[in-house]
């Protein structure tokens, strides 16, 4: 029975992109039967995997190109279908290497317009506020206080009524807050709530994590909602990373002068995961980025990256661990350790 598309079950961007970096991988590995046995694993390790997967093949199938290898997995195919069990596509079995590059191409930018585009055209449509890849901009609000945003930055204003509150709704930035004891100013981040009375620090959001760096005066971090996690209060200098989902803070230094190098087209990350790294350098750089391989994302690095040439600073970035950056034409670059 068809199901109305306003019916269907949700999918979250984080299963969209795995089922992406999966799809990525069947093409430059489609007779890799270690692969197909993991993709079946995750595949049967939730029921949205399934739902991710199933839209990825039909973003490719909507194209004109093959029959999707894994239609039996789709939670609202016809059930009568046969399962193909992964076999490579018959249009596909004699393809060069070049024309595996070009499928996976061709995909991601299907796959963008739902991953990418669409989110950003509704964070954009809520924001107050946002920059493009590769753009900064200061703000100076009603108060006097100013954010500067980095690049592919989105946020909302909450001001009056004693309200003085930003939301960060993507992306990372700068506070520097004008001094009004009877308006505390507040920033709020997937989760985290971030109160001052003058001061400046920097807020981001990367990798499921907010991280607030301060430059000088006082902060205080608290979990909505959390009950079971006291607030925790910075001093400069100080470095906290927030898993909104665990309500666990990580206490870390920095130098209170490389905070929000950013503005300086330079990135400085003190014991950050790569795949945060990669979410910070994805805002300048014009190309989608994938990361197929979970432990080199895990990797911690600590360091100095050149956000002007971020094609360079990927490199750098992952070849210390073995890990290469392939281009998919403009379109995409796949970060890999193979």
């Amino acid at each position: 029975m068809a199901v109305e598309p306003d019916k269907r079950p949700d999918v979250s961007d984080e299963a969209l992109a795995a089922a992406a970096d999966w799809f990525l991988l069947l093409q430059e590995g489609p007779e890799d039967a270690e692969l197909k046995a993991r993709l079946d694993r995750w595949l049967g390790s939730d029921s949205e995997h399934c739902l991710a997967w199933e839209r990825t093949e039909k973003a490719w199938a909507a194209m004109g190109q093959v029959v999707p290898a894994m239609q039996s997995q789709w939670e609202y195919a016809p059930r009568s279908e046969a399962r193909s069990d992964m076999r490579k596509p018959r249009a596909a079995r004699h393809r060069a290497p070049w024309r595996r590059v070009a499928v996976a191409a061709a995909v991601v930018a299907a796959l963008c317009l739902g991953i990418v585009i669409a989110p950003g055209l509704m964070l954009r449509l809520s924001a107050d506020y946002s920059t493009s890849t590769a753009e900064t901009r200061t703000i100076t609000l009603q108060d006097g206080s100013t954010v500067t945003m980095a690049a592919a930055t989105s946020i909302a204003l909450d001001y009056g009524d004693g309200r003085r509150g930003i939301k960060l709704l993507t992306g990372e930035a700068y506070f520097e807050v004008a001094p009004d004891k009877d308006r505390p100013f507040t920033v709020e981040a997937n989760g985290v709530r971030v109160e001052v009375l003058g001061t400046a620090f920097d807020v981001q959001l990367a990798d499921g994590l907010t991280s607030i760096a301060l430059a000088h005066g006082s902060v205080q971090a608290s979990v909505e909602g959390s009950s079971a996690t006291p607030p925790e209060r910075l001093v400069p200098g100080d470095l906290l990373a927030v898993d909104p989902k665990s309500a666990v803070m990580t206490r870390d230094t920095i130098p209170v002068d490389e905070i929000a190098n950013w503005r300086n087209g330079e990135l400085y990350v003190v014991n950050a995961t790569l795949g945060s790294v990669i979410d910070q350098i994805q805002r300048y750089h014009p190309a989608w980025i994938s990361v197929p391989d979970a432990a080199l994302a895990h990797q911690r690095v600590t360091g100095f990256y050149n956000l002007r040439q971020p094609d360079q600073a990927l490199r750098a970035l992952v070849e210390p661990y073995g890990g290469k950056v392939r281009s998919i034409s403009s379109l995409a670059r796949i970060v890999s350790r193979y």
